[in-house]
């Protein structure tokens, strides 16, 4: 998900917000820009929540990590909350009803990224320190303190890398991703693109199938159209959504068809076929970081720092992934989740 790998382009957020106590490491910042009357926090006065637009495996990761930062950061509570239903209104809702619940800081995937710039300046205006976590708003403004997301972009360009490596760089290539009118699908198009014209011609894109990562279902149904109709056509299949990253790591391999399977995340049934080979790679996220670290930024800016440069996109990091390291991924991923809390204090928080 999304710089959401690949991400919208954020500009400048609106006010700035309620904090937590400064720490050691914060660049120190000459003039004072909180808000008139923001309330300073300490860590335990602190309410983290979590919000993504709803419910999706690549969130699952945020449960255990809004556990975990709670008792790290030692903050009041870290709260995760899935039930939007891919609604913008039903997600504005929620977050209305965490804010009376007394939650004081967000960190929220938005539902419609056309439209979420106006919820946040809704919680920046209640003097809440707000985080644009996985996806980035669309367009050139980003209204929240800071967008934490993979580039989707430069992870598509890696993902199709990879695929095309493994089709003995040739041969037609299709690409599965996700709902088409979202700005992040078009940046995973481009990245994918991006790989195929460096070919110069030799790669071929067959086909892109979008709108293909509302559930399983639909992925699994798209996946076998595909096979059956063009199976013997193509060559590798590149996947920059979940949800048909899943399909077609199973249905390639139930066809038995010699296509070249590049995944996105790490489902289970993809790290089994990376494992027997059915699988040729898988371009990781990180959303654990991004639920970790975000919360670890907004504990910071509830406490009186503010963003150096409010409105940042920060990349999350993406990974590729293969046989040769499928037991030791996780620990790059947990050296960039440590390098990004690091850049956070050294470079993008501003504390008295």
């Amino acid at each position: 998900m999304n710089h959401r790998p690949l991400v919208r382009l954020g500009g400048l957020a609106a006010a700035l917000l309620l904090a937590v106590t400064a720490t050691a490491g914060c660049t120190r910042k000459s003039d004072d820009t909180t808000t008139a009357g923001a309330s300073v926090r300490t860590p335990d006065q602190v309410k983290i929540a979590l919000v993504p637009g709803g419910a999706h495996p690549y969130f699952q990761p945020w449960k255990d990590a809004s556990t975990k930062a709670k008792s790290d950061l030692g903050v009041s509570d870290v709260t995760f909350n899935e039930t939007s239903d891919w609604d913008q209104t039903k997600q504005n809702d929620v977050l209305k009803s965490l804010a009376a619940q007394g939650y004081n800081a967000f960190g929220v995937f938005g539902v419609s990224p056309e439209n979420i710039n106006a919820t946040f300046d809704d919680l920046k205006k209640q003097g809440f320190p707000v985080s644009s976590l996985a996806s980035c708003p669309a367009g050139d403004v980003d209204k929240a303190d800071f967008c934490l997301s993979t580039d989707v972009q430069l992870a598509a360009y890696k993902a199709a890398q990879a695929a095309i490596e493994a089709m003995g760089g040739q041969g037609n290539l299709v690409h599965l991703t996700g709902n088409k009118v979202d700005s992040n699908t078009q940046r995973r198009i481009a990245g994918v693109q991006k790989a195929v014209d460096e070919t110069g011609g030799k790669v071929k894109v067959l086909q892109t199938v979008t709108d293909v990562d509302k559930d399983l279902q639909t992925a699994q149904k798209a996946v076998a159209d595909l096979l059956a109709a063009k199976g013997d056509q193509i060559q590798g299949i590149v996947n920059t959504a979940y949800n048909p990253a899943v399909a077609a790591a199973d249905g390639v391999q139930r066809s038995k068809l010699p296509i070249k399977v590049v995944a996105i995340d790490d489902d289970k049934t993809i790290l089994a076929g990376i494992r027997d080979g059915s699988v040729a790679a898988t371009v990781l996220q990180n959303p654990v970081g991004q639920a970790s670290v975000g919360s670890y930024a907004l504990m910071k800016l509830a406490g009186g720092c503010t963003m150096s440069k409010p409105g940042v996109i920060i990349d999350s990091g993406s990974f590729v992934v293969t046989k040769d390291d499928i037991d030791t991924y996780d620990k790059d991923r947990q050296a960039k989740t440590d390098e990004l809390k690091k850049s956070f204090d050294s470079q993008y928080l501003s504390c008295k």
